[in-house]
């Protein structure tokens, strides 16, 4: 039984086994009921934090004015004390003019111009990818039925969530497509936490590579400009090479991270809702509305911290200058509240103010580019799956970024 006060025998909040079941969601349910915010002692985060649930809360602590700030960090086991090396020059991680510096640089690439121009691109990688599974390149030995469907199954979350994100971003990126293995390869190290498959290389060693990754691509791009964000990094002149490298290293795992397990859940939410598939197809214009509540459902974000600016109240707590307080996005996007029947999937939710993207100054800037590769994709099943069943059960990552999909095995009827 979950202990929620604090003091002794206190749950450690940041405890990354806690989110390898879907008993998570009962044990937010249970927090966000008591209305309150929750203190985590010292241990996954040295000085410990609160937490809040609620949508409210949530959506309080993140707003543009909260007296709250990213530049410590934004995850938990940072705080004032023992900041993130990278606030300050990191976009996610950084506030007032600079954090409007770096956004005036980066975000063209991720609007949603830049999404509407990729959207054939991507119409591509989706076809590529779900002719692979139907023709079993993507499938375990032995796997593969005589009418089209899979015995044992693709696993969606190792064989198809990231391809369709690590694709776009390494496109943005100017990332050859020789090197898109290496890089997601690299991203799965920087968020894999005590995941066992990612047991090789731990997170700062994952994070140094990917920044000599890096390195070497603003060499490339200063004798060979192309059409990429390095490119027009270099060009601006603002930004001296850690800078960049910092910010490709935020846009990479940003843009792979949380869209590969958005990606992978919209598999698993077909699947759990055998409905959508032919109302999608009976009526395309559906698909924003698909696209909006599989992100609400997913909630692939788990956490973001904030570390207050001065003495503060938040759920009814007061809380000190210097202190971290995080919100847990996946409780905020199924308080009953603001989404009747949450754990309902329902095409007709309207409005849908969830909080996938966070809230506020750093709504997330990719927004724009995962709602079109949610778009295309479920287009693109819609046309060619008459319906999923899950083969197994899913299994979720040990870590407390994301809401990550260890395996999703599949069986795909297709049409």
């Amino acid at each position: 039984m979950l202990t929620t006060a604090a003091g002794p025998g206190a749950a450690d909040l940041g405890d990354p086994h806690l989110y390898q079941s879907a008993d998570r969601y009962r044990m937010w349910e249970e927090l966000r009921g008591e209305n309150r915010a929750i203190w985590t002692p010292p241990g996954t985060s040295p000085g410990g934090f609160w937490s809040v649930f609620s949508h409210q809360a949530c959506s309080e602590l993140l707003a543009p004015s909260s007296p709250f700030t990213s530049e410590y960090g934004m995850m938990i086991g940072f705080d004032r004390g023992r900041p993130d090396k990278a606030g300050g020059t990191m976009l996610v991680a950084s506030e007032g003019e600079r954090h409007n510096q770096l956004r005036r640089r980066i975000a063209p690439f991720l609007s949603r111009t830049s999404a509407t121009s990729l959207s054939a691109f991507m119409g591509l990688e989706v076809r590529d990818i779900l002719e692979r599974l139907r023709d079993g390149e993507s499938a375990p030995p032995g796997a593969g039925t005589p009418d089209g469907s899979s015995a044992t199954g693709p696993d969606i979350a190792s064989q198809v969530g990231s391809r369709l994100p690590a694709a776009v971003v390494c496109e943005l990126l100017g990332i050859p497509a020789s090197d898109r293995e290496l890089v997601v390869d690299l991203t799965n190290h920087a968020f894999g936490g005590e995941e066992p498959a990612f047991a090789d290389m731990d997170p700062s060693e994952a994070h140094t590579e990917i920044l000599s990754y890096f390195m070497d691509a603003i060499t490339r791009r200063r004798a060979e400009p192309g059409e990429d964000l390095v490119t027009a990094l270099l060009a601006d002149g603002y930004l001296d090479d850690g800078e960049i490298l910092i910010n490709c290293d935020n846009v990479l795992i940003g843009g792979n991270e949380t869209t590969r397990h958005a990606v992978t859940g919209c598999f698993h939410a077909l699947a759990q809702n055998p409905d959508i598939l032919p109302a999608l197809r009976a009526d395309p214009a559906l698909i924003p509305a698909a696209v909006e509540e599989i992100l609400r459902w997913t909630s692939p974000a788990m956490h973001v911290l904030r570390v207050s600016t001065r003495p503060t109240v938040i759920a009814g707590q007061d809380v000190d200058e210097g202190v971290p307080v995080v919100a847990w996005l996946p409780a905020a996007n199924r308080d009953p509240t603001v989404f009747p029947n949450p754990d309902e999937l329902r095409l007709d939710r309207h409005p849908n103010r969830h909080l996938a993207f966070g809230n506020g100054l750093h709504h997330c800037l990719g927004a724009a580019l995962a709602r079109a590769e949610l778009a295309v994709l479920l287009e693109a099943l819609a046309e060619t799956l008459d319906g999923v069943d899950l083969a197994e059960a899913p299994q979720w990552m040990s870590v407390n970024q994301v809401q990550g999909y260890r395996s999703l095995p599949v069986t795909l009827h297709w049409r």
